[in-house]
């Protein structure tokens, strides 16, 4: 399993805001157990929780809101995680007013908890922390799945870590179940097994659930490799209506990959298949290219961090050219090259329903910047997310990014950071931007910008009505360049980001991974202050 090490191993950006210090997290549950257990407008409405129960209520929807804030971070990074922070307070929020609807009642651990918002039908134990199974722990929490008539049609079994003596206790259950299952999520569930263990509890699964008619598979996250590929063999061997797919994290090989294709019948009605993280590899990247080819219908498909090189990636663009219907396109941090952009451009001619596309990290330079750049400008043209950090790209390719950007009104988020566009390029790119009105974040931090190219951002973008964050640091822009910046801002504090990394001076000086913890949690702590319970938006 690869660390998050070297996951981030292209950026220099610290992170600044997320994650948040235990202290922040104590801190959060605090203030929510107090306005759960604090009358209120809402608590006339719903009713008020006890001391001890909202207590714990507030740990369970910050671990909760955590986790979605984490995820939302690991899948969209940005420079100092503000949007993390955001969807961390947005979620805090949602999940206190549906505990509130749900009124004061007694907790019942042995029972699987319900995520708030969720309906009826899904059976969830993910819920709190990492735990391991014993038989008589799984007996009592899997109970309500074994009644007769019971309504769940979607099972959640992640984050605990079933043993051989849980899964035996899983398997007869499971069995009289799995005619109804639609959805079904093993991710994260044989934590801490050691190896021999782990791929019997998959082969007990596996035969388990053999033969019902999925819609949604997710094995993420159990570091399969080969053997646990083979070990859910049974299952995969029956599905052939599957239309989400989810194999993240996983050790998936070229040997694993081709195992995938090998076991699983039909991917005709695939529309998501995320492959996240893995150590792929060219040869593997050509397998998954012979999925991809095999999945018309095919909307959101991410191979992020998966170790592809020109070779793999070549195969892959070429297959996307027969997924037509593609409406994101996650191919963050392989090692593509510019041949692999030139191949991505050929593809993305033919799509037109294309939403987000992220391109970061993928070794493009100027040619495969512009490629892509001439083509997008002429398709997707309800593009909303375009993202082309780290590509070694310099102004050379900027007229072409700048008319594709112009192009795209309906654009929400550029991401161009780590490049070196340089003031000149800051200018044009700043010029295309004019026109689109529901722009809601810029990141060029890192691109050698200046006080012009700051200024010219700046101007921008301060008076789009729906525009949410400028990300200009890690620049070099001079001490009254950013006195500027921030005057322009004053009206809109939190429209800018933090402008701590600039280097007055020009010149690159090293970060240190986690200095400033204390002062960093303060400006995490303003942001989340003022949380309180407020109706779902």
């Amino acid at each position: 399993m690869e660390t998050n090490a070297e996951n981030l191993q292209h950026r220099s950006f610290s992170i600044k805001l997320w994650p948040p210090s235990n202290s922040t997290r104590l801190m959060l549950v605090e203030r929510m157990a107090k306005n759960l257990s604090t009358p209120s407008i809402f608590s006339k409405k719903y009713g008020l929780l006890s001391s001890e129960e909202a207590e714990e209520k507030a740990k369970q929807i910050e671990d909760a809101s955590f986790a979605a804030a984490n995820e939302h971070f690991v899948r969209q990074p940005d420079g100092d995680g503000s949007s993390a922070v955001h969807l961390y307070a947005k979620e805090s929020s949602k999940l206190m007013i549906e505990v509130l609807k749900q009124g004061s009642q007694a907790t019942r651990d042995a029972t699987p908890e319900m995520v708030p918002g969720v309906q009826e039908t899904a059976f969830d134990i993910s819920r709190g922390p990492r735990s391991f199974l014993d038989a008589d722990e799984a007996k009592e929490l899997l109970k309500p799945l074994g009644e007769p008539g019971n309504p769940y049609t979607k099972i959640c079994f992640s984050n605990r870590s079933f043993g051989i003596e849980a899964a035996g206790v899983a398997e007869p259950i499971l069995v009289s179940c799995k005619n109804q299952l639609i959805d079904v999520d093993l991710s994260d569930f044989v934590a801490g097994r050691p190896e021999e263990e782990a791929l019997d509890v998959m082969n007990i699964f596996s035969a388990a659930l053999e033969g019902c008619s999925l819609k949604t598979l997710d094995l993420s996250n159990n570091a399969l490799g080969e053997k646990g590929v083979r070990a859910f063999a049974a299952l995969l061997k029956s599905q052939d209506r599957l239309e989400e797919l989810y194999l993240m994290n996983d050790g998936i090989s070229e040997e694993a990959a081709k195992a995938v294709v090998e076991l699983i019948p039909s991917t005709e009605k695939l529309r998501i298949l995320h492959f996240h993280n893995n150590m792929t590899g060219d040869e593997g990247a050509k397998s998954i290219a012979e999925i991809v080819k095999c999945s018309p219908v095919l909307e959101d498909f991410r191979c992020s961090s998966t170790r592809v090189g020109m070779e793999g990636g070549v195969a892959l663009c070429k297959a996307l050219g027969t997924c037509t219907n593609l409406k994101k396109l996650d191919l963050r941090d392989n090692m593509f090259g510019v041949e692999a952009g030139v191949a991505l451009s050929k593809a993305l001619a033919l799509h037109e329903s294309l939403v987000e596309i992220y391109l970061s990290y993928l070794n493009l330079e100027d040619e495969g910047a512009t490629a892509i750049a001439n083509v997008l400008k002429d398709s997707a043209p309800s593009l909303k997310v375009l993202e082309m950090a780290g590509n070694d790209i310099t102004a050379e390719a900027v007229p072409a990014l700048a008319s594709c950007i112009a192009a795209k009104k309906s654009l929400t988020m550029l991401v161009l950071s780590e490049n070196e566009l340089k003031d000149n390029g800051s200018i044009s790119i700043a010029n295309a931007l004019e026109g689109l009105d529901q722009l809601q974040e810029v990141d060029m931090s890192n691109n050698s910008l200046g006080r012009v190219g700051a200024r010219v951002l700046a101007k921008a973008v301060i008076n789009k009505p729906d525009f949410k964050l400028l990300n200009i640091n890690d620049n070099y822009i001079p001490d009254e360049g950013i006195d500027e910046v921030k005057e322009m801002f004053k009206k809109f504090p939190g429209k800018l980001g933090p402008l701590d990394g600039n280097d007055v001076d020009g010149e690159e000086e090293e970060e240190e991974e986690r200095d400033g913890d204390e002062e960093n949690d303060g400006e995490l702590e303003t942001k989340l202050k003022h949380l309180e319970v407020n109706e779902e938006d």
